[in-house]
């Protein structure tokens, strides 16, 4: 595992350098050591961060990488002196997508600025407030208004799906536990019969939901793997039973499920 540190540098929250580089970190097999400087927005915040950069790379003996997403030519220039090997994501598609647009880009510093006054962003704290509000079924009060409403034992990921879909994507998500006395009575709780058409279901493989639960319960029945194994398969029968859609979140993303979910569910919210 190589000793290095990846920088991540904008104008702004850092996210979208964040998120790009990562992705481009995943196709390999390393843990770097990964630092966000966010609102790198004049020449004195850059000179503090060129710095920075550059004691960490003389003091691993490697130059870091960093990804950065910069408007100000000055304050960039500053960030592409460091000793480092420097990323510019921005210029390497803003430039191209000038010529092909026939038009200058508006070279705007901090983007969300403009976003928290628009209606897909109220939308979408309306989505997080919703979430957060029918999260491991503590409401059933308005499950009408979800968008969808995801299923399944305790642990396999409903809630951090839940979060996410409704903060990337504004989805009213709701998320409610399947437990043994849905099993015993064989059928969904009565809160859940009229909304089948919302519903998606998560599973897992025991093993791992053992060790999730362990994490949280450690030597108790309910992080038993033979529990868990009687968790989902009987929850696996249910879902069959009542005809709804699911998938394993074993070895998949957050952003896995929730993609296959707007998929399936709200296909419209992937385009936008």
């Amino acid at each position: 595992m190589p000793n290095r540190s990846v920088f991540f540098v904008s104008d702004g929250t850092g996210i979208a350098a964040e998120t790009f580089g990562n992705s481009i970190l995943a196709q390999f097999d390393i843990r770097p050591h990964r630092v966000r400087l966010p609102f790198i927005d004049s020449v004195e915040k850059a000179v503090r961060a060129v710095e920075r950069i550059n004691e960490i790379g003389q003091a691993e003996g490697k130059p870091p990488v960093v990804f950065v997403t910069l408007v100000n030519p000055d304050v960039l220039d500053i960030i592409k002196s460091a000793r480092a090997l420097v990323f510019d994501m921005f210029n390497s598609f803003v430039q191209p997508l000038e010529m092909a647009f026939g038009m200058k880009s508006n070279h705007r510093i901090g983007r969300f600025s403009d976003a928290a006054y628009s209606p897909q962003y109220h939308n979408r704290i309306d989505a997080i407030n919703f979430s957060l509000l029918h999260d491991d079924g503590q409401s059933t009060q308005n499950l009408i208004d979800a968008e969808v409403i995801l299923v399944g034992v305790s642990r396999c990921g409903k809630t951090p799906t839940s979060l996410y879909l409704a903060m990337q994507h504004g989805v009213r998500a709701a998320n409610y536990p399947l437990i043994p006395d849905d099993f015993e009575r064989m059928r969904l709780p009565d809160s859940l019969t009229g909304l089948r058409h919302k519903l998606f279901g998560l599973t897992i493989a025991p093993d791992r939901l053992s060790e999730i639960r362990s994490e949280r319960r450690p030597d108790s029945r309910y992080a038993a793997l033979d529990n868990c194994r009687y968790e989902v398969s009987e929850a696996e029968k249910l879902m069959r039973r009542e005809g709804i859609r699911w998938l394993s979140s074993t070895h998949k993303s957050i952003e896995e499920i929730a993609t296959t979910i707007l998929q399936q569910i709200r296909p419209d919210r992937l385009e936008y």
